[in-house]
């Protein structure tokens, strides 16, 4: 697997509680960066469009 080139939200303040986001034409990756390395999780584009219309239409759940 080639090594991913991840960015951290904005919204990250410092600290070890930030979400980091890499992505390619086939997939967006999410980690965070307690643990980078382990714990990704990847998602179609198309998915991961879904899953943000979500939490923006029900802030509430977030």
């Amino acid at each position: 697997m080639t090594p991913h080139t991840w960015q951290k939200s904005s919204y990250c303040s410092e600290g070890d509680s930030c979400i980091h986001t890499a992505s390619t034409a086939e997939a967006i990756h999410l980690t965070e960066s307690g643990d980078p390395a382990h714990s990704i999780l990847g998602a179609t584009p198309q998915a991961f469009a879904a899953l943000i219309h979500v939490l923006k239409e029900n802030p509430a759940h977030v």
